[in-house]
């Protein structure tokens, strides 16, 4: 078929042309933004799960959402090696712009104190040209957001930036797309800032999405983040919404797929999103004519899977060093031999694998020991702390709880055992 017209969009973040099986979450959404602007008490989101399951392409779309209900709002992706003021005075400062507030003075007040809290991010002593300078034009206001203690000054910030949105019956919203990589006081900070708005009433809400193990960074840093954000677990799409994805897009082209090609991709993309973009763009491609059959996917599958491999799993895999490459393998074997004598989950990552799709095939990854890998590389685990660690930094795998470890990224396993 002509691939020109091809609607599949396998991308980092890049909204797929059909949006199914969020229907749930966008209307919980609408009625959050809803009852905050009617003076309801709400409390902060935060989104959940591996990567590829659309987690950030919901945030987007959670956020124009916020858009069309006329909220202020701004977005960062947090980062290991970057602190929270300077990002999140950029967010704030495009959600201000955003509520169209009448009274100027009053916003370059707001703005002042923003600009005073970013700039706050340099050292103490630092000269004047070694400050960061935030694009705002107006003049920094001191005395407010500025003490350099950054759970006061987000407290802060966030009641001046609710009170502005509040004049003007709108809210804020701020949308943080990996959120487990901020740095644990600025998790703290915002933990507090999220709690003292909640109790004040003010119309701001923090939206963020992460790995599975954000709970946990979060439940470490206060203990009533348990009660202080709506978690909401964003996980694969289940038989019907994944037929949607891919029927929906096709049908605006003219092109249909058979039943028998639905279950087909269903079995090889296991129903997360990234997969099906994926397999469904090299379908397309190779399909002659429509409808799209099974065979169809059969002979796409290779190619789909090579793409997987470089850009899906290879990228992520050459990001680790040597010793840590070792851990992620002796990580697969874990699994393989857990499953082994526990008995997989049908469709598991653990099942033996059979056919050129092997490694898509089923459910993520479980959560396998730390001692389980120690005893694949015949060490003791204390040893092997150091790539263990490295690799959570990395953003490679996760520990949802001590002594255990999975990979964020769904069928890696597979992949590493494919590659040995």
């Amino acid at each position: 078929m002509d691939p020109v017209t091809n609607p599949y969009a396998p991308g980092a973040g890049q909204r797929p042309p059909e949006l199914a099986g969020r229907d749930e979450q966008l209307r919980a959404f609408d009625v959050v933004l809803e009852r905050i602007a009617r003076g309801r008490s709400e409390r902060s989101i935060v989104l959940t799960g591996l990567r590829g399951v659309g987690k950030t392409v919901l945030l987007n779309a959670l956020r124009s959402s916020a858009v069309r209900a006329n909220w202020g709002t701004g977005k960062f992706e947090a980062r290991p090696d970057q602190r929270l003021r300077r990002p999140l005075a950029a967010a704030a400062h495009q959600a201000v712009r955003e509520l169209g507030h009448p009274r100027g003075e009053d916003v370059d007040q707001v703005l002042g104190i923003i600009k005073s809290f970013a700039m706050r991010d340099a050292p103490s002593g630092a000269k004047l040209r070694e400050r960061w300078q935030p694009g705002i034009d107006v003049p920094a206001v001191s005395g407010r957001a500025d003490s350099g203690d950054i759970e006061i000054d987000l407290v802060e910030l966030f009641t001046d930036i609710g009170g502005l949105a509040a004049d003007v019956g709108k809210g804020i919203a701020v949308f943080i797309d990996e959120m487990q990589d901020l740095d644990p006081d600025d998790v703290s900070a915002l933990c507090a800032a999220c709690h003292e708005i909640s109790q004040s009433g003010l119309p701001v809400i923090v939206v963020g999405a992460g790995l599975p193990h954000l709970p946990a960074v979060l439940s470490a840093s206060k203990s009533y983040s348990e009660r202080l954000f709506r978690y909401q677990r964003i996980d694969r799409l289940p038989r019907e919404a994944a037929d949607r994805a891919l029927v929906g897009p096709a049908a605006e082209e003219g092109c249909e797929f058979t039943s028998e090609a639905l279950e087909a991709m269903y079995d090889v993309t296991a129903g997360y999103p990234y997969f099906i973009q994926a397999y469904g763009k090299v379908v397309w491609d190779v399909a002659p004519v429509s409808p799209v059959t099974a065979e169809d996917i059969r002979v796409a599958a290779p190619e789909a899977e090579s793409e997987l491999a470089v850009g899906f799993f290879g990228s992520r895999y050459e990001r680790a060093t040597p010793a840590e490459r070792e851990y992620l393998r002796a990580m697969a074997e874990a699994a393989l031999v857990n499953a082994s004598q526990t008995g997989p989950e049908p469709g598991g990552d653990g099942e033996a694998e059979a056919g050129p799709a092997a490694y898509l095939n089923g459910h993520e990854l479980s959560a396998v020991p730390t001692s389980a890998v120690a005893d694949v590389l015949g060490r003791k685990p204390q040893s092997l702390s150091p790539a263990r660690d490295a690799l959570i930094k990395k953003g490679l795998i996760y520990s949802g709880e001590r002594g255990q470890i999975a990979f964020t990224v769904p069928h890696f396993g597979r992949y590493l055992r494919s590659q040995s």
